[in-house]
């Protein structure tokens, strides 16, 4: 183990759990292979990464993320109202069903269906935590003062 700190540009390799407070795991790697990235390299979230500045290999930490921090509040004016005839008559529209859209870029964007009628569908384009609270567990392995050039 080094004594190297979390600084930007230092390579860190991890393990993690990501958790809604009073609820379920949403994502974890204990148990299986660590994640790797540069600090500052925009995997995580910048409130996250401030979290982690200053840890050493061999630190275990858990930290409440508040929505502004995480994924942010929801927003309702992220959720839209579609004319039923906008979707195939054979597709099958039921509540929690993801449907990906393309944006403005034509870049993809997921969205929820959150309610069906005979004449309308409502989108839900807000992310699935925005305004949870969660909780991110981790453990780091290592920390190298460069990242690889690979």
């Amino acid at each position: 183990m080094t004594n190297i700190c979390i600084a930007p540009g230092t390579e860190i390799c991890l393990h993690f759990s990501l958790s809604i407070i009073d609820g379920d795991e949403v994502d974890s790697n204990f148990g299986g292979k660590p994640a790797s990235f540069v600090f500052g390299d925009g995997n995580l979230l910048p409130s996250v990464e401030a979290k982690l500045l200053g840890l050493k290999a061999g630190a275990k930490e858990n930290f409440t993320l508040a929505p502004e921090d995480g994924f942010g509040q929801r927003n309702p004016a992220n959720i839209q109202r579609f004319p039923r005839s906008q979707f195939g008559a054979d597709m099958v529209l039921e509540e929690g069903l993801v449907i990906s859209f393309a944006d403005a870029a034509r870049a993809e964007l997921p969205g929820v269906v959150s309610e069906v009628d005979d004449d309308f569908v409502m989108v839900d384009f807000n992310h699935p935590l925005a305004g949870r609270m969660l909780n991110f567990r981790v453990e780091i392995l290592s920390v190298s003062a460069q990242a690889d050039t690979n």
